[in-house]
């Protein structure tokens, strides 16, 4: 089944009215070249409404970088309910990042409801998934993929995957200037999407299983190649437009026919 690449730029905890501003116009001149991609920028929450008004008549999309896992509103100081996101034009959501797992104690159980509270809002969200650098070493990588994805699995089913996307982002390549080989990244995707199929063929064939770790305009290209790598959840080059779009033309170019 053909699928469409996505490239989703995560600013994390970084932004201004000015800079986002710049970056998005930036962004805005190019975006149209890429139709065969579909970009998401993800700004803090803080930012959301304007850098919303900002894409406006664009093909760029909103993208929120966390959510609570409530359904309803309620005395949740602090937090951000999904409907929220959604009224403010938000179409993607992430969860479970591996810094929300790693800095804020979140769990696989938390991570599966926030998951389910973002399609209860009608956000799609982007789960994601990893495993540690000593993970890796011990050999227990397609065990701590599978306990993170089977969290998801046993609270909305495998039917939920069919409005979902997936991120295999290792966190030993986060942010440390690390990127896992093309190789490594394939065969995890592979893995990923195996373990889906044995539950929904259909729907693993369709979903869109994302690469995020140290991407950048360099490795985009050889990254995107795989078979099983629908495109990037991209950090510090999101914050680049150059650095960006680069990493868009790398999907474009690898687009499947």
């Amino acid at each position: 089944m053909q699928r469409r690449y996505l490239v989703a730029g995560n600013w994390k905890m970084n932004g201004s009215y000015g800079a986002n501003a710049a970056l998005i116009a930036s962004l805005k001149q190019r975006a149209g070249e890429y139709d065969a991609v579909e970009i998401v920028v993800c700004p803090p929450a803080v930012y959301l409404e304007s850098v919303g008004r900002e894409l406006a008549d664009s093909p760029l999309l909103l993208g929120a970088q966390d959510l609570n896992e409530q359904a309803t509103p309620g005395a949740f100081t602090g937090e951000i309910l999904g409907a929220m996101l959604a009224e403010v034009g938000c179409r993607y959501v992430i969860v479970g990042h591996s810094e929300r797992r790693a800095l804020y104690g979140e769990t696989d159980l938390r991570g599966a409801e926030k998951f389910a509270a973002a399609q209860a809002a009608r956000l799609i969200p982007i789960l994601c998934v990893g495993e540690t650098l000593e993970e890796r070493k011990n050999g227990s990588t397609e065990s701590v993929l599978q306990r993170q994805l089977e969290a998801v699995i046993e609270a909305c089913g495998i039917a939920a995957f069919a409005n979902a996307v997936l991120a295999y982002e290792p966190v030993w390549a986060i942010g440390t200037g690390h990127t896992a080989s093309p190789e490594q990244a394939q065969a995890v995707h592979a893995f990923l999407r195996s373990e889906l199929a044995k539950r929904d063929a259909i729907i693993a064939d369709s979903l869109r299983i994302l690469y995020g770790g140290s991407v950048k305009a360099d490795n985009a290209a050889q990254l995107f190649a795989g078979a099983d790598v629908d495109g990037g959840l991209i950090g510090g080059a999101a914050l680049k437009a150059a650095d960006f779009l680069a990493i868009c033309l790398a999907a474009q170019k690898s687009s499947r026919s």
